[in-house]
């Protein structure tokens, strides 16, 4: 892997981007990112593509950083490009998404300018058309409170983000192991809000910071099994027993019914031990904060429930 070079001058932010046999929309996200004003560095991680990616990136755009990995690493390929970044802050694309012009700039002024801060989660814009991803509106009513002291933030804090639409301090991400390997890929970011949260950093909502989004159409293959999957490890990884137990039951009592369930009840299994052995219990402060948000989801969705039944 190359060595980390000497950052040149502008907006101090590198857009790591982790892909794998999607060169079409690959080369549509980097042209929307050579086009920003900020002219950001970008860095480019192959997961081990084989439709011509590293061909695609060292044609089009040669003055992005191209790290070719031996093997797919799922979102542990965003931790060896941020390694390699020479940035202070970083933010993150996937092979379909970008940021808006402007929306680095006002990251990194509102990065610089809270030293508190370790992540900013974007507003997200979806293409086309530019409707709003129903994430904003849960990221907007987090009722978590705000710290005491001032800065006030850009908005509230949130534990929680859309993983190709995050801005985060380079020393805060790499400070808490990035994205944890026993994830892979699926819902891997609520792990990495709670231990920058553990570790003492503020992970807030930004709505000036503006990503867009063009995801394809249809849900990836077997997708669901790997979010059941991974929530249900994070629950050990970080959560109070009788919590993960839970966790664990529901899945049980799915997989009955479910093949998604049953798949992720396998998966879950074999990497339980794993999980029990990288255990680190969140701080008492972090885990009521994730119980107040899970009690803002519970009401939320008995109220849609209750909705849809006098429909």
């Amino acid at each position: 892997m190359p060595a980390p070079v000497d950052a040149p001058a502008g907006v101090p932010v590198d857009v790591v981007i982790a892909t794998r046999n999607r060169a079409a929309g690959l080369a549509r996200t980097l042209d929307r990112l050579a086009g920003l004003p900020e002219r950001p560095a970008v860095t480019v991680v192959d997961n081990a593509s084989a439709d011509g990616t590293a061909a695609l990136v060292t044609a089009r755009h040669p003055a992005a950083r191209l790290l070719r990995l031996p093997a797919n690493r799922g979102a542990l390929a965003r931790n060896d490009g941020v390694r390699a970044s020479p940035y202070p802050y970083v933010a993150f694309s996937d092979d379909d998404s970008w940021w808006e012009p402007g929306a680095l700039a006002r990251a990194v002024a509102l990065l610089e300018a809270d030293p508190r801060i370790g992540l900013l989660a974007a507003r997200v814009t979806v293409a086309p058309g530019g409707a709003p991803d129903p994430l904003n509106d849960a990221l907007a009513a987090s009722p978590l409170p705000a710290p005491g002291q001032p800065p006030a933030l850009p908005g509230p804090r949130v534990l929680g983000f859309l993983g190709c639409a995050a801005v985060a301090r380079r020393a805060a991400f790499l400070g808490v192991g990035g994205y944890h390997p026993l994830l892979f890929f699926g819902a891997e970011e609520t792990l990495l809000a709670y231990d920058l949260a553990a570790a003492g950093w503020l992970v807030c909502y930004a709505p000036e910071v503006v990503a867009v989004h063009a995801p394809a159409g249809g849900e990836r293959p077997g997708r669901r099994a790997l979010v059941r999957r991974n929530e249900t490890l994070t629950a050990w990884l970080r959560r109070p027993l009788p919590v993960a137990a839970r966790h664990t039951a529901r899945l049980a009592r799915d997989a009955a019914g479910d093949a998604a369930a049953r798949r992720a009840l396998r998966q879950t299994a074999a990497r339980l031990p794993a999980a029990l052995r990288a255990r680190r219990p969140l701080p008492g402060p972090v885990e009521r904060d994730v119980q107040l948000l899970e009690h803002l989801e519970a009401a939320h969705a008995h109220t849609r429930a209750d909705a849809h039944a006098r429909r």
